[in-house]
């Protein structure tokens, strides 16, 4: 029998234990704050689990959360089979391989703050290129500050700007992974573009897409700084999402133990969900 050596486990130890001990600390602090209420003065009264009952039961909860759900189910819907497009589209050989490569990833690169910023400024009633374009050659009354449905559709723009060039070259790695023997059988056998992408293509790329989905679903349902600084969660509450919503209640208001509460619910959510995604997606692999 083959002796299994087991002492590559010390090399990546310590970084496990840095991690765990960077993510035990907060964590134990936010369960801590969870349970308690305090006035300040390093005072606290102990709460149990009434924070916890009193946001599942608070209508404002339930409006950010639902919020956050249709953001997040909008950027799957659009960015993933978007991202596909694009990726079946790009060249797989040629000299033109590396600029499409570069051209997808630049968006990517830019601060999280500043893609907030850029669109800010970029759809500015008067000033702005998209702001002016839309309200003066178009026609079109667009102002997100005031209008809830114009600072939707520009949120969920920046975020199909900013991110489907994830979704196209996690898909693009899958594609060019596949090797020319398939494409060889499927034109013998006179398959359809159709029927090349539904039994070949789209099979071979589940493990990529599997991640595309988990890395989108778990970076938007968890979006902040983009939203905050393009609307700040307006006008009103409109874009007011989960995470904003959780900010505003520990920073704003200063509510501690309320905003610990809902830091543990937001995290259940998101753990459960992203097990159900990988769990669904993975389920007819092979064992």
């Amino acid at each position: 029998m083959k002796k299994t050596y087991q002492k590559a486990w010390f090399l990546v130890l310590p970084v496990l234990l840095l991690v765990a001990f960077n993510a035990l600390i907060p964590m134990m602090t936010v369960v801590n704050y969870s349970v308690q209420e305090t006035f300040g003065n390093n005072l606290f009264f102990w709460e149990g689990l009434g924070w916890f009952e009193k946001l599942l039961n608070s209508d404002r909860f339930h409006a950010a959360l639902g919020r956050q759900f249709m953001f997040t189910g909008l950027i799957l819907v659009i960015e993933v089979p978007l991202g596909i497009a694009i990726a079946l589209a790009m060249p797989r050989q040629g000299i033109w391989v590396p600029f499409f490569l570069v051209t997808m990833a630049l968006p990517m690169l830019i601060p999280w703050n500043v893609v907030g910023a850029m669109w800010n400024i970029f759809t500015l009633p008067d000033i702005g290129l998209l702001g002016y374009f839309m309200n003066h050659t178009l026609g079109i009354d667009y102002n997100m500050t005031q209008d809830p449905f114009a600072a939707w559709a520009t949120i969920i723009t920046m975020d199909v700007w900013h991110w489907t060039s994830l979704v196209v070259l996690l898909s693009y790695a899958g594609l060019v992974s596949i090797p020319d023997a398939y494409y060889q059988a499927a034109k013998i056998d006179g398959a359809s573009k159709w029927a090349v992408f539904r039994y070949i293509q789209l099979p071979k790329m589940k493990q990529v897409l599997t991640i595309a989905i988990l890395l989108r679903f778990m970076d938007s349902f968890n979006i902040y700084t983009e939203i905050f600084v393009l609307t700040g969660g307006g006008p009103g509450n409109s874009t007011t999402l989960l995470s904003i919503d959780l900010v505003k209640i520990a920073l704003g208001q200063f509510d501690l133990g309320p905003a610990a509460a809902m830091s543990l619910i937001y995290f259940a959510i998101t753990l459960l969900i992203s097990w159900l995604f990988y769990t669904l997606m993975t389920k007819d692999d092979v064992k």
